[in-house]
């Protein structure tokens, strides 16, 4: 999914941070209107810029809508599509054309630029939409699409984690990653202990149903640390992590880049050029890019 914002905000993300849990409160945006489908936007937040190298969680739904994101452009992250509820099709630059369903992975690899689409027909649709940034090293890799329709589980008492990205608990997505996280869907029935990696900083949303010590909307964060999760109820989480990303990244529009000058030739390339290549069998036009700001962008930390 892209950031449909008319007016995109400068959002800045990279290395500090430490200290206690905190509740990460979303806003709401819409994507494409005044009539679009609204999400809920917790990361970036105003405090705190990213999670490991998440740096971008839109959740959405449950509501009877349809998606229409149409062709945009990315560079320098990767995008991870999840439903709980609906089907939204992919397509992209590469050729590839991917319908994603509850329980199943869409991956894209953006690396050094690429673009997509997504949409759906008009019915309950229910998901998160998130980015992970690229490590410097790995930010200009070629693009890639990957789909995974079966993810293994991590189990335990009271509990069900399906693994969508990195490792838990012993089990490993065969998602591609390129720094060290983890990303999963945790089903709660009853009281249980989730494993986690100490060394790990990590999100918690709640998806549906009640779990304590969740509620509805924040993202709650946990600062690096903990080995275990202690968590009570019957419902769905999303829990994100990784070890806290050590590299300054501006992110604006739709691209993550390190510097103004990089944002700026990746909007003249979106532009004016053939870079990142184009969507086939989308109806209708490409979306436009935004103006930029009138001021300079800045790298900034993840934390401010």
């Amino acid at each position: 999914m892209s950031n449909l914002e008319r007016e995109p905000r400068e959002v800045r993300c990279a290395g500090g941070g430490g200290g206690e849990s905190e509740l990460l409160e979303g806003r709401l945006v819409p994507l494409g209107g005044p009539r679009a489908m609204a999400v809920s936007r917790t990361l970036p937040n105003v405090r705190r810029r990213m999670i490991g190298a998440w740096c971008f969680v839109d959740a959405y739904g449950p509501e009877e809508t349809a998606m229409r994101v149409p062709p945009h452009p990315h560079t320098g992250l990767q995008t991870v599509s999840w439903l709980l509820t609906g089907r939204v099709l992919h397509r992209d630059s590469l050729g590839s054309l991917q319908e994603i369903r509850p329980g199943s992975l869409n991956l894209m690899t953006a690396g050094r630029g690429i673009s997509h689409s997504e949409e759906s027909r008009h019915e309950a649709l229910h998901g998160v939409q998130l980015w992970v940034a690229l490590p410097g090293e790995r930010r200009e890799v070629t693009p890639a699409f990957e789909h995974h329709a079966v993810l293994p589980v991590r189990a335990g008492t009271g509990f069900a984690a399906t693994v969508i990205m990195g490792s838990l608990g012993g089990e490993a997505s065969p998602a591609t990653v390129h720094s060290p996280l983890v990303g999963a869907e945790v089903a709660v029935d009853g009281s249980a202990v989730v494993p986690l990696d100490p060394a790990f900083e990590h999100g918690l949303l709640l998806l549906d149903g009640a779990i304590e010590p969740l509620r509805p909307g924040p993202l709650l964060y946990l600062p690096p640390g903990r080995d275990s999760l202690r968590v009570s109820g019957q419902g769905r989480m999303l829990l994100i992590g990784g070890e806290p990303f050590g590299e300054e990244i501006v992110m604006w529009w739709n691209f993550v880049g390190r510097d103004h000058d990089e944002i700026v030739a990746f909007r003249k390339e979106w532009t004016e050029g053939t870079g990142f290549g184009s969507v086939q069998g989308f109806d209708g036009e490409p979306l436009p890019a935004p103006a930029l700001p009138g001021t300079r962008l800045r790298p900034r930390g993840r934390v401010r």
